[in-house]
């Protein structure tokens, strides 16, 4: 039964004059190690208190204000609940945390946690989008605002950052996540959990980070999300556990286990993940909490035959806190008692959570993240909405620009601005944008508006819908466009169509939006598309059609500004490409470190390893994007051209803006182990540096290739090197490179 909104505020107010005077009178008193405080509290508390701290549930937010279950409130003042997630703003954590602290015996804190994904209220690119920048120290930045935000509502805790490579743009959650390559996925892990804990974890305006999803999650069969994940140790080892083990060196406080299985075996109850490797390999001291209900779900994966296997199965792989399941709850006693599950297993699960609030500061202070003033004075302030608008300017990918389409030039007198998402809000927010709110959002249509003022003529047609299949608009688009001095075509998928449960088989524009692109095309009007989408689209029908190509991705609270800054080239685009856009969804996976294969494409010859049908090759690849200026490279240098081994190489190149315009260069650095003891990929990203250039300006820019650099899983399971041969490419992409090499001796 929810509370109404007048009792809500009423016992809000009586709580927030009896928080600020409030101890937790339960807990340990300060002075002592915070390792001292939880074994002191863990000594005191009963079983039953032990398995409230394992159990997280939610709080929801409707239209009316906060409400909450009053089962999951019962549990709360009788210590059952030792966590809760979408609970917003910092009167409502304040009410709740008060009730843990007053009214239950040892007063122990809640945490409170919640989807800061790529923002809090202020809302940033999605993940995928900010990995476009290559901009570590922007991401960085990103990450820090959303806790400084979420942490004046009173949140502890946030679900991410998600570091699942993907390689299949069916899968909708590739939105969240860094793109295709490892070793730039390791680099944006580190980052985003930096930005979200910070250097003091204490501090009231940091929070703790969770690397989710263990493991493997972006590699589900067909892009079909939950669906079962079948890779090779290999694969595992070098593919999708190297970002989790950054996250651990970044000091990452939390892990959520997949909904996916590994090689038979759900990841909520895989021991050898969860303990063998995670806690015994890389001896990981944090809390693992499940995904929603994810140990509920180890019945149908058919590794349990009811709840109570499964809760025992999941604590014993080394789950501490389960998700919304009430799995723990129900049935952990009758385990332990029994002794199916020790009673070192629980206190070591316990352990984990009660060191996570003490870190937090939270046995001094309960209430040290509700602060209502703060939240007014830094929740969507002035500073982090310019701070998104410039990520998102940076995050943006210039696929195409035949004839220097883009920018618009100055002075035009009529701009036709068309497509079903000209007006959109909530969809430039983009799939997980939390608590950020789309009425504050400026359309890009309104942005045009804005920036061209009255000397243009704004002509609007939507055209069409996002997925719909009706042409009755077109006649209006048409109109718009015809005799226009410029067409700025809005194009993309819905929010919603990309995220969670958003897996896709066909990756066209929806509905009938190519159609309406090549209706418009046809005009012969200086035409330029944005798109807004959260996945890798095949846009080979959009790309034969149209000049000029941004992608915008779904760009943040500020993106239609964002988007409006760089189509009239107030700023220019600097993103490039973090996943591969296939020509078609018959190719996918598709990604550019794949193997060479024994009959790799050589020419024309029939029996390689080619389609009938479609190139090999993506419609953009991977590290691609353009800008408003031109790069020139030469000189590439390797020395010395024999190391031994442990010893560094170093690489320079050249690069010169041979354009008009100032402009950022992304240089790229990829290497080939040429013959090794197991195969190796055509090509790996090894590093990268962004830089300015003036026009006609030149630069050395220099990477330093170390042993790690080198080495691989080899075929005895050991990391390490192997003497041979080393290709290396510099380059603006993946595709375009000078190429070098050298000996490792």
């Amino acid at each position: 039964m929810a509370c109404s909104t007048r009792t809500m505020v009423v016992a809000c107010l009586v709580l927030l004059v009896a928080g600020s005077s409030l101890g937790a009178a339960g807990l340990p008193a300060g002075g002592s190690s915070a390792e001292d405080r939880v074994e002191e509290l863990l000594a005191r508390m009963t079983l039953d208190e032990k398995i409230g701290q394992m159990t997280l549930f939610t709080s929801t937010w409707a239209q009316t204000g906060p409400v909450m279950d009053a089962g999951y409130l019962d549990h709360i003042r009788s210590g059952k609940c030792g966590a809760v997630f979408n609970a917003l703003t910092a009167s409502y954590t304040r009410y709740l945390q008060t009730i843990a602290v007053r009214e239950t015996r040892l007063g122990i804190p809640l945490l409170f946690g919640y989807d800061v994904i790529h923002g809090h209220r202020t809302i940033f690119p999605i993940p995928l989008a900010e990995s476009c920048s290559w901009d570590l120290a922007a991401i960085e930045r990103a990450a820090r605002i959303a806790a400084i935000e979420a942490a004046a509502e009173g949140l502890h805790w946030t679900f991410a950052p998600m570091v699942d490579i993907a390689r299949d743009p069916r899968w909708g959650r590739i939105s969240e996540g860094a793109g295709e390559d490892t070793w730039l996925g390791c680099r944006i892990a580190e980052a985003r959990v930096k930005g979200f804990q910070g250097d003091d974890l204490s501090r009231p305006d940091t929070i703790a980070a969770c690397a989710k999803h263990f493991a493997a999650y972006g590699g589900a069969q067909a892009g079909r999300d939950y669906h079962t994940v079948d890779v090779s140790d290999r694969t595992l080892e070098e593919v999708y556990l190297p970002p989790f083990q950054a996250c651990v060196r970044a000091g990452v406080r939390t892990f959520m286990t997949a909904f996916n299985e590994i090689a038979g075996i759900p990841c909520t109850g895989h021991r050898g993940l969860l303990t063998s490797l995670l806690r015994g390999r890389w001896a990981f001291t944090g809390l693992v909490v499940t995904d929603y209900t994810s140990i509920n779900e180890l019945v149908p994966h058919g590794f349990a035959a009811d709840l109570a296997e499964a809760g025992q199965k999941a604590v014993l792989a080394g789950v501490d806190m389960d998700m919304q399941g009430g799995v723990f709850m129900n049935h952990l006693r009758r385990q332990v008692e029994s002794g199916d599950v020790p009673l070192a297993r629980i206190d070591e699960a316990v352990r984990s959570i009660l060191r996570l609030k003490a870190d937090l500061g939270l046995f001094d202070d309960p209430f040290r993240y509700c602060d209502e003033a703060r939240e007014k004075r830094v929740v969507f302030c002035a500073r982090h909405q310019a701070e998104a608008r410039a990520i998102a300017r940076k995050s943006m990918v210039l696929l195409k620009n035949d004839g220097a389409t883009l920018p618009f030039p100055p002075g035009l007198r009529s701009l036709a601005v068309i497509g079903p998402l000209a007006e959109a809000q909530v969809d430039l927010l983009g799939n997980w944008h939390g608590a950020g709110d789309g009425g504050k959002v400026v359309s890009i249509l309104q942005a045009v508006r804005e920036r061209v003022g009255p000397g243009c003529e704004v002509r609007y047609a939507k055209g069409c819908e996002v997925d719909g299949k009706g042409r009755s608009g077109f006649r209006a688009a048409l109109e718009a466009a015809r005799g226009a001095d410029a067409v700025l075509l809005v194009l993309g998928e819905r929010e919603t169509m990309s995220g969670e449960a958003a897996s896709r088989t066909d990756l066209d524009l929806p509905g009938v939006q190519n159609d309406l692109a090549e209706a418009v095309a046809r005009l012969g009007r200086p035409t330029a598309a944005v798109l807004l989408n959260g996945r890798p689209l095949t846009l080979t029908r959009l790309d034969a059609a149209v000049p000029a190509i941004l992608e915008a991705w779904f760009p943040g609270s500020l993106g239609g500004r964002a988007i409006v800054d760089l189509v009239f080239g107030d700023a220019a685009p600097g993103g490039r490409l973090t996943v591969t856009f296939p020509r078609s969804v018959g190719q996918i996976p598709l990604y550019y470190n794949m193997k060479n294969t024994g009959r790799p494409v050589v020419g024309e010859e029939k029996y390689t390893s080619r389609y009938l049908d479609c190139p090999n090759t993506p419609l953009y690849p991977f590290g691609h994007g353009l800008t408003y200026t031109t790069f020139a490279y030469d000189s590439l240098h390797v020395d010395p051209p024999a190391i031994d081994a442990g010893k560094p190489v170093t690489v320079t190149v050249n690069v010169r803006n041979t354009g008009k315009r100032t402009g950022e260069e992304v240089v790229q650095c990829y290497l080939r182990d040429v013959a090794a003891s197991v195969t190796r990929p055509v090509r790996e990203l090894k590093g990268f540096r962004r830089i300015r250039l003036e026009p006609g300006e030149s630069r050395p820019v220099e990477f330093l290739l170390g042993p790690g650099d080198l080495a691989f899983l080899r075929e005895d399971g050991t990391w390490g090197t192997e003497p041979g041969e080393f290709k290396v490419f510099v380059g603006g992409s993946s595709a375009t490179t000078l190429e070098g090499s050298f000996t490792l001796r």
